[in-house]
């Protein structure tokens, strides 16, 4: 019999639901690939991100709040998009240190405010898990996530990558507690073969939704992004944020640039999920071609 899947709530947010349907899809696959079932909260509604907080804050909050209170109480709340994930747990922060706005909160949805609700990123879920040894292939030791053999291949082995975080993982002053996960899209995917080369720009902004506003500006930001991971020697970016990696698809106007995946999408490669061509169909710059040279896929 199955193993019993661990449920985890799931607030996919504005970008995974439209532009990044791939980098949600694949998120899905690859978590149910380790035990969790991602639990989609129903009629969900925007985080209030930058285009909401930046024009009227009180609105974002509200629309934020509006989130945390369809969440279950006992399971936790996971959050992909980085942006998503700031206005979340930065709303649940002021909310359980000031009892008028959880008076507010009360009268608005109808329910008490949970100050234990755990708001987690997918990064927070990988911290705790031994991903090699989910790959049953012969190729890696279940016990410390070594070759056992050097005749045999890792999954990701051939292909190289930089990683890409962008900005808003860095947190403001007030969350400076919460954990930081810089480092472990490197340490997961070297775990499974893949080469990581270091670069100054893993934390540099992409530009955000000034892409909309001022495509003028975003795209020489883009293409010293994209000009500094091509001299790295890279085969391509790993992204950890669905915003990047539409700025960087869309507002990159250099010649041949790399390829940029989700990190959830590398890791469904990993795991030996197979439908992975409707995922890229859905990128500007094809990374099939880059994947199949590699003996990837």
């Amino acid at each position: 019999m199955d193993k019993k899947l661990i449920e985890v709530s799931y607030f996919p947010g504005c970008s995974l639901a439209t532009s990044a349907k791939e980098n949600n899809i694949s998120l899905i696959k690859f978590c149910k690939s380790i035990g969790y079932e991602l639990i989609e909260l129903e009629d969900w509604n925007c985080c209030g991100s930058s285009s909401a907080h930046s024009i009227d804050s009180k609105t974002a909050f509200g629309l934020a709040s509006r989130n945390l209170s369809l969440a279950s109480p006992d399971r936790p709340l996971l959050a992909a998009c980085p942006s998503c994930l700031l206005r979340l747990q930065q709303t649940h922060l002021h909310l359980s240190k000031d009892p008028d706005l959880q008076n507010d909160y009360k009268k608005m949805w109808g329910k008490q405010f949970n100050k234990d609700l755990k708001i987690i990123h997918f990064f927070e879920m990988l911290s705790n898990i031994n991903l090699p040894s989910f790959i049953d292939n012969g190729t890696i030791d279940n016990k410390n996530g070594k070759n056992e053999s050097s005749s045999k291949r890792l999954p990701l082995e051939n292909i190289s990558f930089v990683p890409y975080y962008g900005c808003m993982l860095a947190r403001p002053p007030e969350m400076n507690k919460m954990p930081n996960y810089h480092g472990l899209i490197e340490k997961i995917l070297s775990s499974l073969g893949a080469k990581s080369y270091l670069w100054s720009y893993s934390s540099r902004c992409c530009g955000t939704f000034l892409s909309a506003s001022r495509p003028d500006i975003v795209t020489p930001i883009v293409n010293g992004i994209m000009e500094q991971a091509i001299e790295s020697g890279a085969d391509c970016i790993v992204t950890a944020c669905a915003m990047c990696h539409l700025n960087l698809e869309i507002r990159c106007s250099i010649k041949n640039p790399i390829p940029t995946l989700h990190f959830s999408e590398i890791l469904s490669l990993a795991m030996g999920i197979k439908d992975y061509k409707g995922w890229f169909q859905r990128h500007i710059v094809d990374p099939l071609p880059m994947l199949k040279l590699k003996g990837i896929v």
